[in-house]
């Protein structure tokens, strides 16, 4: 089923407004102004389309000054609202939440793009909040990642906890072959790689590995002729501080948790 953003995004305004905006409702006039949104520091921008939707919901018109995508000073103006103050209000947190995380996202996702080679290619995980994952997903693109699996639909992926409560990895992998020829394996050692290389996983995700014990493992599959077959995933433990080290070893993919699940929002504001 396709995702329906628009849907999402009243579901996300329906849960802040409650029964009603009762304190713009009793104290503000009907009255049409013009309000603008800030961001207090430098960041990449992400979410400007999906605010402009929500202030729409409620009869506001905006005009997107700092598209998706775009380097953002302190200071400087993302987009420009019009329309009835007591709407204008009644959307402005909801708007900015997801601005400012989807903003913060795409920021940290963007500095660790620049630490490791364009080969190299950064991944989202489902480590999401529940219900934000599109906007996640679509912010860590924004920012130069990619998103990995949206659901677990897209791919079949063998985890340890798959191997712990059904056979052994060979059997699983046979059994996946029988039905999708993609597929990604999670393995903990350096016999474990081979073997899913020599089974034809697509991806084999090298879990909780230093840098030394992929450069092994990564020469060990050259030493049998199977490097070439397979995309090699560093995952676990990775962070702007030793990212680089991990890029070095020329792994083809580094997923990172964090920039999805410690988002750090970008300080953006309303201003009227």
């Amino acid at each position: 089923m396709a995702f329906n953003s628009k849907k999402q995004l009243l579901q996300f305004l329906a849960e802040d407004i409650g029964k009603g905006d009762i304190t713009s409702n009793l104290l503000l006039p009907k009255k049409k102004i013009s309000v603008k949104i800030i961001s207090r520091e430098n960041a990449i921008v992400a979410g400007a389309s999906h605010a402009k939707e929500i202030f729409k919901l409620k009869g506001c018109s905006s005009k997107i000054i700092k598209k998706d995508g775009s380097k953002i000073k302190p200071n400087q103006a993302i987009m420009i609202i019009s329309g009835d103050a007591r709407s204008i209000l009644t959307c402005e947190r909801t708007a900015l939440n997801l601005l400012t995380r989807m903003s913060g996202i795409a920021t940290q996702t963007n500095s660790l793009v620049k630490k490791i080679p364009k080969k190299t290619k950064l991944y989202a995980t489902r480590k999401t909040a529940p219900g934000l994952r599109y906007f996640d997903k679509k912010a860590v693109e924004i920012g130069g990642g990619k998103r990995h699996r949206l659901a677990l639909d897209e791919m079949v992926m063998i985890k340890d906890n798959h191997i712990a409560i059904g056979e052994s990895l060979l059997s699983l992998i046979k059994k996946t072959k029988k039905k999708y020829k993609k597929f990604e394996v999670e393995v903990e050692n350096t016999s474990d790689a081979v073997l899913a290389a020599k089974e034809g996983a697509t991806i084999i995700m090298l879990d909780n590995f230093t840098p030394a014990q992929i450069k092994k493992t990564i020469q060990t599959l050259k030493d049998q002729k199977l490097r070439k077959s397979v995309l090699l995933e560093a995952s676990g433990g990775i962070t702007s501080k030793n990212i680089s080290k991990y890029a070095q070893t020329k792994v083809d993919i580094i997923s990172v948790g964090s920039i999805t699940n410690s988002v750090k929002g970008i300080d953006m504001s309303l201003e009227i």
